[in-house]
C-alpha cells in the first residue's frame, strides 16, 4: 500500500464525457438509478427500492445542512459586475448568530471580477418584505483563501438571513455549466434540510423522498441527523501530483449528544448518507481521541487536522475502539454540559485509511481525480474502477444531479 501522502491523483482518473454529467435531476427524485455494490458483487435497481437492501435495525446517518443563497451580485458605478460568493461567517463566527444578526455582518468570500473592485464600497438597493433598504459591501482584507467582506444595511429588524433570501442566488455546481434556475431552489435541497450554512448540497441526499424515508421507518431502520456545512472547497481540484500536496478545506460540523448516544447503541457502526456524513462521522472517532487525551480541552481545540488519522496509525500507539472513542467524547460532552458539539474538520479519507464508524455509504458518482473519489476507494479498494466502469457502461448519470449507489463492502 502506497503511503497516503504519496498517492498519485492521476491513478484515480477515468473518462467522464460531458454528456454523462446530469445537468438536471430526475422529475421524481427517487426514480433515479441505484447501483448496488455488496461484498464485491455489482447490480442495479431503482432508488426507491433502497430500503429493501438495508436490514432492519441498522442506523443511517444523514446530513441535514441547508444550502444558502450565497451568491450576491453588485454593479459598480462603471457598470462592472462584481460577484461576492459567501463562503463562511467571519463575524459573528457562529452560523446561527450570523444569520440572525441585524445591521452588519462579515463573511469570508470569493470575489468574482476582483480586479474591478480594488477599493471603495459597493451598494445595491434591496427589498425585504415591504422594506426598501440599501446593502453595502466593503472589503476588509484577506481571510484564509478568500476576502473578508463587511455587509451592512440600516435596519434593526432585518436579519442577514432575510437579506440572502431576498437577493442571493443559490450556487449550483460550476460543472453544470448553466445558470441557476427557479426549480433549483427546490431540487438542490434535500427534503430533510434544516440548518442553513452550506454553499453546496450534500447531494447523496437529493434522492430521498418522504416515501423512501417512511419505508425506512416502517422497516425499523433508525435515522439520525448530523450537520456538516459544505464549503466551496468540495469542488476544489487536486492540482498536486501527489495528494500530500493538496490542502483540504476545513468544514464546520455540529453533532448532538443524542447522535453519539445513538451510535453507541448501534455498536458505533452505521451507514452514512453522503461523503459529508462520512467525513463527520469518521472525524468523531478522532475527536473522541482528543477528548480522551485532553479531558479539559476547549471545544475550539477539538478540530481534526488533515493528516491526523495517518499520523496516529504510524505512531504505533494503541488506538481505542470506536466504542471507546465515542464514549470518551460523550463523557466529555456531559462533563462540559454540551448538548451539541460544534467544531471543524479537515480530515482527508484516502486509500490506506481505516474506517472506524462507517460500514456503508449511499453516495453519488464523483469527479475524476477528486478527494471524494479517494474517499470511496478507501472503502471499496480497487473495486472503485469496476463500480465506475459499470456505471459508465450502464447509462448511469454522474455528479450532483446524477444517480446514486449503495456501497456495502462487508456483510451487514
Amino acid at each position: 500500500m502506497t503511503e497516503p501522502k504519496h498517492i498519485r491523483i492521476a491513478d484515480y482518473n477515468y473518462p467522464l464525457p460531458d454528456h454523462r454529467i446530469a445537468k438536471y435531476p430526475k422529475a421524481v427524485r427517487d426514480e433515479s438509478k441505484l447501483l448496488l455494490y455488496r461484498q464485491g458483487e455489482i447490480s442495479e435497481d431503482v432508488f426507491h427500492h433502497l430500503p429493501q437492501y438495508i436490514p432492519a435495525g441498522e442506523l443511517m446517518v444523514f446530513n441535514n445542512t441547508k444550502v444558502i443563497q450565497a451568491r450576491l451580485h453588485f454593479h459598480k458605478s462603471t457598470g462592472a459586475l462584481i460577484e461576492v460568493f459567501c463562503l463562511e461567517p467571519h463575524t459573528p463566527l457562529d452560523y446561527q448568530l450570523n444569520f440572525a444578526s441585524t445591521r452588519q455582518v462579515s463573511w469570508t468570500c470569493l470575489v468574482g471580477n476582483l480586479k474591478k473592485w480594488k477599493e471603495g464600497k459597493l451598494e445595491r438597493p434591496i427589498q425585504v418584505g415591504q422594506k426598501q433598504l440599501t446593502l453595502t459591501a466593503e472589503r476588509r482584507g484577506l481571510s484564509g483563501t478568500g476576502h473578508e467582506v463587511l455587509f451592512s444595511w440600516q435596519d434593526d429588524t432585518v436579519t442577514f438571513a432575510e437579506v440572502l433570501e431576498a437577493i442571493g442566488e443559490l450556487p449550483i455546481p460550476p460543472y453544470l455549466n448553466r445558470d441557476t434556475e427557479p426549480d433549483d431552489l427546490r431540487t438542490y435541497q434535500t427534503v430533510y434540510s434544516k440548518v442553513k450554512g452550506s454553499v453546496a448540497a450534500p447531494t447523496a441526499g437529493l434522492h430521498f423522498t418522504e416515501r423512501v424515508l417512511s419505508e425506512l421507518d416502517d422497516k425499523g431502520i433508525e435515522r439520525n441527523e448530523i450537520t456538516l456545512h459544505v464549503g466551496a472547497g468540495t469542488f476544489k481540484p487536486v492540482k498536486a501530483d501527489e495528494i500530500g500536496g493538496h490542502a483540504m478545506h476545513a468544514e464546520w460540523i455540529a453533532v448532538k449528544r443524542e447522535s453519539i448516544e445513538r451510535l453507541l447503541a448501534h455498536e458505533a457502526r452505521c451507514i452514512a448518507v453522503g461523503t459529508t456524513s462520512v467525513r463527520t462521522l469518521e472525524s468523531l472517532y478522532y475527536i473522541g481521541i482528543l477528548t480522551h487525551d485532553n479531558p479539559d480541552a476547549s471545544p475550539d481545540d477539538l478540530h481534526v487536522p488533515q493528516w491526523m488519522p495517518y499520523e496516529l496509525e504510524a505512531s504505533g500507539r494503541p488506538l481505542p475502539t470506536a466504542r471507546e472513542s465515542l464514549q470518551a467524547l460523550l463523557d466529555y460532552m456531559v462533563r462540559h454540559g454540551l448538548p451539541v458539539l460544534h467544531t471543524a474538520t479537515q480530515i482527508i479519507i484516502a486509500p490506506g485509511y481505516r474506517y472506524h464508524i462507517v460500514r456503508g455509504i449511499v453516495t453519488n458518482f464523483h469527479q475524476p481525480q477528486s478527494t471524494l473519489l479517494l474517499l470511496v476507494s478507501a472503502l471499496v479498494g480497487n473495486d472503485w474502477r469496476r463500480i465506475y466502469d459499470y456505471a459508465l457502461s450502464h447509462d448511469f448519470r454522474f455528479l450532483s444531479y446524477g444517480d446514486s449507489s449503495l456501497l456495502l463492502p462487508d456483510a451487514l
